[in-house]
Order: structure tokens, then C-alpha cells, then sequence
């Protein structure tokens, strides 16, 4: 667990914000959310339009695993280690067109390299613009866009959250140099 307290709900409408409009997806696509906890991005991605059967939840912890199983049926549930995410994303994802990654890890307790590849396969992974969306109470950012090819977009602080937070949205303009650098193909159109 990473947080000092489960998300609220105002940090949770602001990060789903940032996701693109449900209506737009593929019909396969998915949205990847890491570290989801008890859920509460969760709800607010769906209450967002995004339907529980494109979210892949990356869940470490069995306890909330079981949680998020039965507070959503149709999601795909995953306990695995969000930061093994170079080696697990085709079993995560597979093929299917990744339209974002919301993030709740608590990036600050890894290494600068750890907190990189995150990120930085995350945008790789999708297509160009795609956010990675990350909330985070620090005043410095957990990753320097320019090292991963990417850019930053900081929201405003979200002062109805425990402590307050702003939401971080990293996007590759050019996903497949960034895929190239890290030995990775590019998304599907």
C-alpha cells in the first residue's frame, strides 16, 4: 500500500478526466489502471463512461484483489507487480489497443530506473498522445518528462483529497521512437 488514505473521490473524477472519451475506443481497447487499491479511480473511470470490461486492474496486494474482484465482476483483475511492467505488458494486455494507463503507485519509494520504465513502456506501449495519467502529493515530479521522450501536464491541487494531490499526465508525442529505444513495437492504429 502506498498511499497515506484511499483516494477520494474529487482526485478520482480529476484523474479519470484525463482519460480520452469512452466513446471514441475500439472495440477491444483497454484501459490499464496500476495500483487501483479499493477502487475508487476505478468507479470513477467508469463513471466516466469507460466500461468495467476494458479495465485491466494491476493489483499487488491478494486482500484488495478480492476487493476489486467483487466490486467489479467484468474488469480483468490482475495480482502481479505493476512495476515488472516491461516483461508482463503483452500478458496484461495482449494486443488490444492500450487508450491509458492510470496510475496510483506510490512512485517516490523506487529508484529513478523503476519509476522510468513505468512510465516510459507505458507510453511507448500506446498511441502517440495517449496519457499516462499519475497523481502524486510531492511538489517535484516523480519522473523528468524530457528523460523518457515525453510531456508533462500538471493539473491544479486537488485540495479535496487527504493529503492534496495533483495529477500528473505524461504523453509521447512519438511513440515508436519512444517504443524503438526501449526494444518495443509500436501500437496498432
Amino acid at each position: 500500500m502506498g498511499a497515506v488514505s484511499p483516494s477520494s473521490r474529487a482526485l478520482g473524477r480529476a484523474m479519470a478526466a484525463y482519460v480520452p472519451d469512452p466513446a471514441s475506443f475500439r472495440p477491444n481497447s483497454k484501459v490499464l489502471e496500476l495500483g487501483p487499491g479499493t477502487g475508487v479511480v476505478t468507479q470513477m473511470l467508469i463513471a466516466r463512461g469507460v466500461s468495467e470490461a476494458s479495465l485491466v486492474l494491476v493489483e499487488f496486494s491478494p486482500e484488495f484483489c478480492k476487493l476489486l474482484e467483487k466490486r467489479f465482476p467484468e474488469a480483468r483483475v490482475i495480482r502481479g507487480d505493476a512495476y515488472a511492467i516491461g516483461t508482463m505488458f503483452s500478458e496484461w494486455i495482449g494486443d488490444d489497443p492500450l487508450e491509458a494507463v492510470v496510475s496510483s503507485l506510490p512512485l517516490f519509494t523506487r529508484p529513478d530506473e523503476m519509476r522510468e520504465e513505468v512510465i516510459g513502456r507505458s507510453i511507448a506501449r500506446m498511441k502517440p498522445g495517449a496519457p499516462f495519467v499519475q497523481f502524486s502529493y510531492a511538489l517535484t515530479q516523480p519522473v523528468k518528462a524530457k528523460r523518457i521522450g515525453a510531456t508533462l501536464e500538471l493539473s491544479p491541487w486537488i485540495k479535496r483529497n487527504l493529503p492534496p494531490a495533483r495529477v500528473l499526465v505524461y504523453r509521447s508525442e512519438a511513440a515508436g521512437i519512444q517504443a524503438s529505444k526501449m526494444g518495443l513495437s509500436t501500437p496498432a492504429p
